[in-house]
Formats: C-alpha cells, structure tokens, sequence
C-alpha cells in the first residue's frame, strides 16, 4: 500500500477517565466490544483495549480480555485487535501486566521507556522491556511501540538489535501527556526524523491536541489514532457521543485529502501481521 493509505486505530476507554465526565465511555466487556465494531464500521482497521473492572477501574484481568475479543468476533468483526499491556501507566505490579498477551491479540503496546506519567512513575525497566519483547515474539504478537519521549526511540531500537522487535516496525508517538513530549509539530516532526528507515508510525495525542495532531498524520503520510481514552470531547464544550463518532470524523477528513483508510487485511499486509487471531493461552 502506497501512503495514500491510513491506518485508523480506535483507542476505546483507557484507565483513567470516567463515566461521570462522559457518560458514553465504554466500561464493560459489552460495552468496549460494541465500541469496537461501531468503529470498525466506521473505518477503524485497530482498537486498542484497555478493560475495567466491575466499578469501572482499570483491570488487568485475562478473563475480561477474553471476554472482550470473543464479544468482537462474534460480530464477524475482523478488526485488529491490540491489547493494552500499561497496567495503567504505574498502577499494578510487572506480572499482572503480561496477562493480556494470553488472551491472544494480533497487536500489543509496547511502552519503549520510564517516564513520569501526570502525577505517578510510570515505570518500564530495560529488564521489563526485554521480558515483554520475548513474551510478545514467542507468542506471534506484534509489538505497538509507545514512544512519549524521544529518548523511548533508542530503547526500542536497542530491542530491534537483539532481534527481539522485527520489521516492520510499528510505532504510536503518545503527545500532550504532562511528562512527555508535547502535542506539538514540531515534536511530531523531530520524533518521525528519528525513525529508521522502513518504520510506520501513528500519532495520538490528548484531549483537544487529538484533533489537530491527527490532522498533521494525514498530511505528513503517516497514521493517526483517536478515541475515548484520549480525549472525551468532540469539539470545545461538546462531548463525545461515541468512539465511533470520533473514527468516523478522521476518516471523512482522511478521505477529503486522498487517503482512503484502510481495512482491517489492508493493515495487516502493511504491518506484516498474518491473517487470523492469534491462539489463545487457555
């Protein structure tokens, strides 16, 4: 596929916003499920899952990771399934953050370096790195490279250079988090020149930098993710009303300027992912 393509990715609900500031914010298994398929219909080629537990705080749980790609696949949806492995940016221990890889995704985040994340550490040891690339590679899963810095550039490619990462590299720059590098061109443009030749990235960025940083992504040839984790806003003052509400809105925008996203089997070619879910651990 030529860079009139793009990959859109749909980032669901996340684990730090609420219910209570938006109402429409997917929580249950049932609900993040029906957010995915309505963003797959929407132009969607990945979702990115986080789960909740029953009060709606995030979760680490294998069962609810299950739970959510079986609800998706018995939409017929063949979406590109890309499970979350933050455990909430500091909020649970090492172990608990390797139990959505046996639940089987095509994709996993990989987040390449430590960083202080709003208020908390958000801790990514080079041991824990190495760990999660071995685990990923051992069971087919593609890492997503989060990259909030551009310091977390060089740890990944250490990876890559033990054979650990392969090509083609996926990459998701993560811009506007108080710690990080901010939602800026300028920052998009030095992390993209920090690339190796032969990478794909997407960008992403937080609440009312979403958009605009989306935008720079379609015009530079890149890929762009939105959603609820993100940002619960649709515009200044106005809500959200779903996931799918903010996939459709980058779509028709990437469409206006020639680029056509992609399907869930044009992705895959594009990102080297065989076609199919990957076995589940169980």
């Amino acid at each position: 596929m030529g860079n009139d393509t793009i990959i859109l990715s749909a980032a669901l609900t996340g684990t730090w916003a609420a219910k209570a500031q938006n109402p429409a914010l997917p929580v249950t298994p049932e609900e993040i499920a029906h957010a995915a398929v309505e963003s797959w219909r929407e132009g969607a080629a990945v979702v990115h899952v986080h789960v909740r537990d029953d009060e709606g705080r995030m979760s680490c749980d294998l069962a609810r990771f299950r739970r959510v790609k079986e609800l998706i696949r018995s939409q017929k949806c063949d979406v590109i399934i890309n499970f979350s492995t933050s455990g909430g940016a500091g909020r649970v221990n090492e172990g608990e953050r390797f139990n959505s890889l046996d639940a089987g995704p095509e994709l996993a985040s990989l987040d390449a370096g430590s960083i202080n994340f709003n208020e908390r550490v958000f801790l990514n040891s080079p041991d824990f790195l190495e760990e999660l690339a071995r685990r990923m590679q051992a069971a087919n899963v593609k890492p997503e490279i989060e990259v909030f810095d551009s310091g977390m550039v060089g740890n990944a490619l250490a990876l890559t250079q033990k054979g650990l990462i392969k090509p083609p590299l996926w990459w998701q720059f993560v811009l506007g988090v108080k710690g990080g590098a901010p939602a800026a061109a300028r920052s998009l443009l030095h992390l993209a020149d920090c690339l190796p030749a032969g990478s794909l990235w997407s960008v992403c960025a937080v609440g009312l930098h979403q958009l605009p940083m989306n935008v720079m992504a379609i015009a530079m040839g890149g890929h762009a993710r939105t959603g609820m984790e993100d940002n619960l806003y649709y515009r200044r003052g106005e809500l959200a009303s779903s996931n799918a509400q903010l996939v459709a809105r980058l779509a028709r925008i990437s469409r206006e300027c020639g680029r056509e996203p992609a399907t869930p089997a044009e992705a895959r070619r594009i990102l080297g992912i065989a076609s199919g879910d990957r076995s589940d651990a169980r």
